[in-house]
């Protein structure tokens, strides 16, 4: 028996250059670099320099010109003023849902629905007798069948509404979100990148919903000393600012939007690294970095006692591990009965994606 024999790696070349694994490159720096096309491209070229990721006969000029052709970058005559398409942006946010849902695909739920049988799409095993109201499309043609013949017999064969059988089908739930990101300035300190990973999640959140729960809503906010709401389409340019975390701001706008959505089930995702540290007291600021301020604090915890109220859960998802700061999201999460992970860069988007799926399957009360 000759066993397992080693060789030396060569990498192959033709492989390395191919478009698709650039672009899943030119991708991923686009999101990091916040859609800024000029450093991207730098970024690329100082790799291939580096690293060799193109080959001979496909450099990063026949790369370029290709993303141009395909329509992912356009230049509108101008080559100082090169921009990403709807198609880059669609591009990015597919590539953040692969990327994600590669994660939960050992683990991960099947179709979401509820634990309430009723009119829905999906037939589950439950069955049983016909009720005035029931919908004919519910009704176990085969079952009803065999009760009438075992009811009336063959030879004077007649079916009756005691003889029908209905089959039961999963409720689908609708869901309105509220996905809230924290833009503070804490949110790139320490030589930590916590707002690309967040952009990611919120971009496959949003493919996802718009792909597979299409009545569903999702509404984007971000906040820092103030709140405010920004379209899917801005997420790959988002960027933090200098700024302080106003979270009673963001809830309070979220608590808005909710407002005016007809749906039954409301919820918010909350991404935040750090403490409440700024409130708005007409058109000043009252700011506190250091500690838990108990003004700041206080006016934060009211706001998800109001959410309770609405019948809005509130997830929080902490990108910080500090004791005194969990501390502070226990009580967050204990006034509005709503929940807390304290997740990693690399797991958020597995903890948001279950969490949206569990969300999904139960109705708020």
């Amino acid at each position: 028996m000759l066993g397992t024999r080693f060789t030396d790696f060569i990498p192959d070349d033709f492989n390395k250059a191919n478009f698709e694994n650039l672009l899943n490159i030119f991708l991923q720096i686009l999101n990091i670099m916040a859609g800024d096309v000029g450093e991207t491209l730098r970024v690329m070229n100082d790799l291939d320099r580096d690293y060799n990721i193109t080959a001979d006969d496909y450099g990063m000029g026949d790369f370029i010109n290709d993303l141009k052709q395909k329509g992912y970058l356009t230049d509108e005559n101008d080559i100082n003023s090169i921009k990403i398409t709807a198609k880059t942006e669609r591009a990015i946010r597919k590539r953040s849902l692969e990327q994600i849902f590669d994660k939960l695909k050992k683990g991960g739920s099947g179709n979401h629905t509820s634990f309430f049988s009723g009119a829905g799409d999906e037939i589950n095993s439950d069955k049983r007798k016909f009720n005035f109201g029931d919908s004919f499309d519910q009704i176990d043609n085969t079952s009803s069948f065999i009760n009438a013949q075992i009811n009336h017999g063959l030879e004077n064969f007649n079916i009756t509404e005691e003889d029908l059988v209905i089959e039961e089908k999963e409720y689908k739930t609708i869901t309105s979100t509220v996905l809230m990101i924290d833009i503070s300035h804490s949110m790139i300190l320490y030589g930590e990148d916590r707002i690309t990973p967040a952009k990611t999640v919120a971009m496959a959140l949003a493919e996802l919903i718009s792909t597979k729960y299409p009545k569903d809503t999702l509404d984007l906010i971000v906040f820092g000393n103030d709140a405010w709401p920004i379209e899917i389409r801005d997420l790959p340019y988002l960027e933090v600012g200098p700024y302080h975390t106003n979270t009673c701001e963001g809830l309070e706008l979220a608590m808005d939007i909710l407002r005016r959505r007809k749906t039954k089930n409301k919820q918010i995702f909350m991404i935040t690294d750090g403490k409440p540290t700024c409130l708005k007291e007409g058109a000043k600021y009252y700011k506190n970095s250091y500690g838990l301020d108990r003004k700041i604090v206080n006016k934060t915890l009211d706001k998800a006692a109001i959410c309770r109220k609405l019948g809005i859960t509130i997830t929080t998802f902490m990108i910080a591990r500090d004791p005194y700061l969990q501390s502070f999201v226990r009580d967050f999460t204990k006034v509005n009965q709503g929940r807390a992970y304290y997740s990693s860069l690399n797991n958020l988007g597995e903890f948001l994606f279950e969490d949206f799926v569990k969300n999904r399957r139960r109705t708020v009360r």
